[in-house]
């Protein structure tokens, strides 16, 4: 790791860490949980050049596996959260298998009618999903018998499993299979002629995405006590492609920025205004409109510009 993400995976770490004495514990949890969501959706989008409007599928079915392992069986959340990750991938190896046939918005179309119809399963399958009133009272147990009910508690008890995220999207897009993937993005049919099995290397990714979009979704779900619907709606993969793109694609520190920035807009609009979701949309135009690379791109190049022009040096 360079000597520059390293210093920047420290200060994320101390954010982190400080993060729910800054701001209330269950925005904090819901900031962790949505970076490293899109942080999966730009490991596919950014690094594969794949737009996927479906991910809220693996979001919620990780988010369901996982708290109805907690729920029915009383298992420690880390375990949950493990077999929520596992149900992603499963269901991300088929529809990426299919998908990954298409390009562009067939593609984003493809993936959005399965996360569809995951959605209306859920919703039918009421005996086991609870329906339209979800999976609720979710423990929170660390280990048999000890339980982190507090939502402080679960955020410094499940921050581990985030980073650990993190660093594993990181590892992704640095090794030389993320090298392979983003020529892929760039240009298909010569790194089909190099002699690479791009669909292979696009299920792998898709299949990675829907892991780590998964382990956020379980953390959400079981730091909650509730999964719902609403993880399952297309309007959830809609919010998280936005975070990714506002935050800049192919960053993955951006997608983490882009998710806290929306995130702390409609937490602090909600609360003096009616219209919160119009005034955080005119900001997000705004912002997309002067800096059209996404922020993280354009702050790292004003602050490269700033310190080597001679007034910075």
């Amino acid at each position: 790791m360079k000597r520059s993400h390293l210093i920047l995976l420290a200060v994320g770490i101390v954010l982190a860490l400080a993060l729910p004495r800054i701001l209330y514990s269950a925005l904090a949890l819901r900031i962790i949980s949505w970076a490293l969501f899109a942080v999966s959706v730009d490991l596919l989008l950014g690094y594969g050049g794949m737009l996927s409007f479906g991910h809220a599928a693996f979001w919620g079915g990780g988010g369901y596996a996982a708290a109805l392992l907690a729920k029915t069986f009383q298992l420690p959340f880390p375990i949950a959260v493990l077999g929520g990750t596992i149900v992603a991938m499963a269901l991300a190896a088929p529809i990426g298998y299919l998908a990954i046939r298409r390009r562009g918005i067939y593609f984003a179309m493809v993936t959005l009618a399965f996360a569809q119809m995951l959605f209306y399963l859920v919703n039918e399958w009421r005996d086991v999903t609870g329906g339209e009133n979800g999976v609720q009272a979710v423990p929170k147990l660390l280990l048999p018998g000890l339980s982190v009910s507090r939502t402080a508690d679960f955020y410094y008890a499940a921050l581990p499993l985030v980073v650990v995220g993190f660093l594993l999207a990181y590892r992704i897009v640095h090794s030389p299979f993320g090298h392979v993937l983003v020529s892929i993005r760039e240009n298909e049919s010569r790194a089909q002629a190099l002699g690479y099995a791009t669909w292979r290397y696009k299920l792998v990714a898709f299949v990675l995405s829907g892991g780590l979009a998964g382990l956020a979704g379980s953390v959400f779900a079981i730091g909650n006590s509730f999964a719902s619907l609403d993880l399952l709606h297309w309007t959830t993969s809609g919010s998280v492609v936005l975070m990714t793109v506002l935050g800049g694609m192919g960053t993955l520190w951006g997608s983490a920025v882009g998710a806290a920035i929306v995130l702390l807009l409609e937490d602090q609009l909600s609360s003096f205004t009616d219209a919160s979701g119009v005034v955080t949309g005119a900001i997000l135009v705004a912002i997309v409109i002067f800096f059209r690379r996404g922020l993280w791109p354009t702050l790292s190049d004003l602050v490269r510009r700033t310190a080597s022009s001679p007034g910075g040096a």
